[in-house]
């Protein structure tokens, strides 16, 4: 499949999703947030012409988690792995603007779909059953989502980029208000508290001392820690 036609379904996909349902709750912004969502589309079979064919409906269930945010800097993402050179440009064009210091959110997803069932009925008729089903149950992290069955990814992509949006502003306020979006030397207060807590937990065996390093070398404080990290690996 060429780019073009690659890029063209998607968009087909994004324009052709709705939350039906949008969670009641936006992402915490001081803990992980769990979502579970079931997103219905037509099945993609459903316009072969087959005699006495019933309307029948795909339903993906699945499980969004997101990391508590992430108080990051340009400066803090461009020594981030694995991107390519047009992101990295990007990411030059953001430190020329804002600044490499400029305190921004960075949120972490994993998508772990459950399970896929066909049932009878039209795709809105299904969506509204289970609307009326999670309101009844007072569901306040469950989503209903209009997607398109070939590019079901693609829908659930669109469906937490539009939470990450409702949620971002509140996040940054609540952040804010504690002081954890002040930079230190270029470090936010939010960073520093992460690096605190990951020395715990690599002092107590529940962390690989290589992530913390990692995580040293990409804020570019080794330096400022060193004496810390090394005492991990001294015995007492």
């Amino acid at each position: 499949m060429e780019d073009r036609e690659r890029d063209a379904r998607i968009r087909y996909a994004v324009e052709h999703t709705q939350v039906f349902r949008p969670p009641r709750q936006t992402l915490a912004t001081f803990g992980a947030t769990v979502l579970r969502y079931h997103l219905v589309s037509q099945p993609v079979y459903a316009d072969l012409d087959f005699a006495g064919q019933k309307e029948e409906t795909v339903v993906r269930d699945g499980v969004v988690r997101a990391d508590r945010p992430q108080v990051v800097t340009p400066f803090y993402l461009a020594r981030l792995e694995g991107f390519s050179e047009s992101a990295s440009r990007y990411l030059q064009n953001l430190i020329r603007e804002y600044g490499p210091h400029a305190p921004g959110l960075l949120y972490s997803y994993k998508n772990e779909p459950s399970g896929t069932s066909i049932v009878s009925g039209s795709v809105n008729e299904v969506a509204n059953r289970i609307r009326e089903s999670l309101d009844r149950e007072e569901s306040p992290l469950e989503s209903v989502i209009l997607g398109v069955d070939e590019l079901w990814d693609v829908s659930v992509m669109k469906f937490i980029f539009e939470l990450t949006n409702a949620s971002a502003r509140s996040n940054f306020s609540e952040l804010q208000s504690m002081g954890l979006l002040e930079t230190r030397n270029g470090v936010p207060e939010d960073a520093r508290r992460r690096i605190e807590w990951m020395l715990e937990q690599a002092r107590n065996g529940n962390l690989d001392p290589s992530v913390l390093h990692r995580e040293l070398e990409r804020w570019n404080l080794f330096e400022e820690y060193q004496d810390r990290f090394l005492g991990l690996f001294r015995k007492h």
